[in-house]
């Protein structure tokens, strides 16, 4: 049986947007969505995120996740600070509400989903994650098995001239 690459796509694409439904319906009472919940569990650590960083890790436009943490921190969630490495750069970090607010949310989150991914055992989990992940970093590199890039062909399919 030939794999498809749309095949792929499409199981992923399915399974993305039927978890985040799942738990958009649980942050609706926190009044929050399911990328400003991304962006907050990607600042969990103490030392901060560029936001280019950030953007990417989130899979984010840029524009985008300006926006989401321009809302962070109109809520208190999130404060910029200059990156003391590099002052031309900002970080984005939480505050202490923001921190309590990802305790909050990740608490909800987790007695919804329970302790498992859904549909999988423990087991499948362990299987999956780390292959998600190894898909994940060749998808970012470029890389195809071979290890060489692919590089596009023609015009891409559905976009304008």
């Amino acid at each position: 049986m030939a794999r498809q690459p749309q095949d792929l796509l499409h199981l992923l694409t399915r399974a993305e947007r039927l978890a985040a439904r799942r738990i958009q319906s649980v942050l609706d009472a926190f009044g929050c969505s399911v990328d400003a919940w991304r962006v907050l569990d990607l600042l969990s650590g103490d030392e901060g995120r560029t936001m280019t960083s950030l953007a990417e890790d989130a899979a984010l436009p840029a524009p985008t996740l300006t926006k989401i943490v321009d809302q962070l921190v109109d809520q208190n969630l999130v404060f910029r600070r200059v990156d003391p490495a590099d002052r031309r750069r900002v970080l984005a970090q939480l505050t202490p509400r923001g921190l309590r607010r990802r305790r909050e949310l990740s608490r909800a989150v987790r007695a919804e989903w329970g302790p498992s991914v859904p549909g999988l055992t423990e087991d499948e989990e362990d299987q999956l994650l780390p292959l998600l992940g190894r898909l994940s970093g060749a998808l970012a590199d470029g890389s195809d098995r071979a290890g060489t890039t692919a590089a596009p062909a023609g015009n891409p399919v559905g976009r304008a001239r």
